[in-house]
């Protein structure tokens, strides 16, 4: 069963995502699952630190816009908007080149605040990072 109230297509994510954050960073939306998301973005010069490798910065964006995202879904936007109140994450390898791929599934969806967590994942789909992700449902 969906957990979705708003839902939204890829096509809709994509149109949001433009002149945004998300567009400079090349970050693409995969696919819409009944409780999840998914997106992956490039390891190149936009998302690389100086010593080559994915910037753990890059990292928690891609988290961020994949639990801020599935959270909105959650939640009747006529009623409700969604405002970060905390995201940590876990460095667990180097990306040099490629792609991540980000998968946000809900920890808690409850009407004051959810939480989301974030596993990010390499070409090789060995785990690069976990992030997760909480926020507050308020009311417009």
């Amino acid at each position: 069963m969906a957990i979705w109230k708003s839902p939204l297509t890829l096509v809709q994510l994509k149109e949001r995502s433009k002149d945004t954050l998300m567009e400079h960073l090349g970050i693409e939306h995969l696919e819409i699952g009944s409780d999840y998301l998914k997106a992956r973005m490039p390891v190149d010069t936009r998302t690389r630190q100086t010593a080559g490798i994915l910037h753990g910065g890059a990292s928690a964006a891609l988290a961020e816009t994949l639990g801020s995202i599935a959270a909105g879904m959650c939640v009747d936007w006529d009623k409700k908007r969604i405002v970060g109140l905390e995201i940590n994450a876990n460095h667990i390898r180097p990306v040099t080149s490629g792609w991540v791929t980000g998968i946000t599934t809900p920890i808690h969806v409850g009407n004051s605040t959810q939480i989301w967590e974030i596993r990010i994942y390499n070409d090789q789909e060995k785990l690069v990072c976990i992030s997760r992700l909480t926020v507050a449902n308020l009311d417009k």
